[in-house]
């Protein structure tokens, strides 16, 4: 079995200048703090990250909006961070907003192969500007592409050392589809188990979409 544990530095090793980034939380909870703190000390810049959120200032991808590390936002909103907002108005930062459920099955559809999300949210607003439409059955519908990132950064409430991941409550949020939509994933384990630990019916992201384990809070 390949050994997917490495330090935070070999993990952070995989994310370079102008790399685009799917981070898993929801306002923070779920996002690898450890991995976020990595990426601010290297310094690499004009990333592109994905999420729901940009958490608040000082926790989860918030630190990289702070940090001035990233060109575009890709997120259902920004609102519970200003310094987010203030970069959108100044035109540092760009700032895209989808909808929280087209934003979940774009992700998806990367990971699954699809060509497109049909979708009828956001007909007749701002964010059908632009975009391809199309008519079924006489109801219109936006054509959304799929998402796709360079590198996924997940947190696992436990994770074995063969890389199944469990996601306890509400941190589970995007990062199933995360985990099919990016080149390279990276989890960090709250919890690291021995293989067999992990009872099957509790995996969640299975192994082999899982490239790199960082441990974290119990090691």
């Amino acid at each position: 079995m390949k050994n997917k544990i490495v330090s935070v530095q070999e993990a952070v090793s995989h994310i370079n200048d102008g790399c685009s980034i799917m981070i898993g939380g929801f306002l923070a909870c779920g996002t690898s703090e450890l991995m976020m703190d990595a990426i601010v000390e290297k310094g690499v810049k004009d990333l592109t990250i994905i999420g729901n959120d940009t958490a608040y200032e000082n926790v989860g991808a918030g630190k990289l909006i702070c940090a001035k590390q990233v060109k575009h936002v890709i997120a259902t909103h920004i609102g519970t961070n200003k310094e987010t907002g203030a970069q959108m108005t100044s035109g540092e930062t760009e700032v895209t907003l989808v909808p929280q459920g087209s934003l979940a099955e774009k992700i998806r559809a990367a990971g699954m192969g699809l060509g497109a999300v049909i979708t009828p949210t956001g007909v007749g607003t701002d964010v059908a500007k632009g975009k391809e439409t199309m008519t079924i059955d006489g109801r219109e519908y936006l054509v959304e592409p799929p998402v796709r990132a360079d590198v996924a950064i997940l947190k696992g409430t436990i994770v074995d050392k063969a890389g199944n991941v469990y996601y306890e409550g509400t941190s589970k949020n995007f990062q199933e589809v995360m985990a099919m939509a990016a080149d390279t994933v990276i989890v960090e384990a709250e919890k690291l188990v021995e293989v067999g630990e992990l009872d099957p019916n509790y995996v969640m992201t299975p192994a082999i979409l899982v490239d790199y384990i960082v441990v974290g809070g119990d090691k």
